[in-house]
């Protein structure tokens, strides 16, 4: 059985300044991350040695938290870039095309996605992620939320916003809104444009 591994980010740590902070990226994806890549291994290699069904059933809860904890993350640095408005890249700007054109239809605006997508994520209890999503069967956007490290699966995930504190508390404390109003600045729309595209040609995501 192949190891899972830490992804390497697509960007320096520094890189989301003053967004999100460089100890909050270092932390986040050498820290939790690996710790997620870490305990998925050690229950995959234990699921495997396994022989009887209770022994496999105890060991579903590690593998749903770690395995989406790996997922949401895997996809999370890679909703990320540099922000534009800081000159540093390619991050918080919605270019013309497909996904700003069902984003206008859905929403009506981006400003509107953003102000409905951070009310939802906010009111999330305890910890979880936010996710703009698209619909397999409607083939529409749609805002929804998991718990924990649930992956999402009832949707192809388009933009995920990790809501757990790791992921802002070092630099907005406890108050989410101004964590979730910074994030968009770094937004990575090129990829969650070419994840909507794959998603509305049948793509496995």
């Amino acid at each position: 059985m192949s190891q899972h591994t830490l992804p390497d980010l697509p960007y320096a740590y520094d890189a989301l300044e003053p967004f999100i902070s460089r100890q909050i990226m270092e932390l986040h994806h050498k820290k939790h991350h690996q710790t997620y890549v870490t305990a998925l291994n050690a229950a995959e290699a234990n699921y495997a040695k396994s022989s009887t069904p209770k022994e496999r059933i105890a060991l579903q809860a590690a593998l749903r938290f770690n395995g989406g904890g790996h997922i949401n993350h895997s996809l999370f640095w890679k909703n990320l870039a540099p922000a534009a408005s800081e000159g540093k890249g390619n991050g918080g700007t919605l270019k013309a095309g497909p996904l700003k054109d069902a984003i206008d239809q859905t929403f009506g605006s981006l400003d509107q996605l953003k102000k409905e997508f951070n009310a939802t994520t906010a009111a999330i209890q305890g910890s979880g992620w936010g996710w703009l999503g698209l619909n397999p069967s409607t083939k529409r956007l749609e805002i929804t939320t998991t718990a924990n490290q649930d992956p999402l699966l009832t949707h192809i995930p388009i933009i995920g916003v990790d809501i757990w504190e790791h992921a802002f508390y070092l630099q907005y404390l406890n108050v989410k809104v101004d964590y979730l109003a910074a994030i968009w600045s770094v937004i990575n729309f090129d990829e969650a444009e070419k994840r909507y595209t794959e998603g509305l040609s049948g793509s496995k995501l």
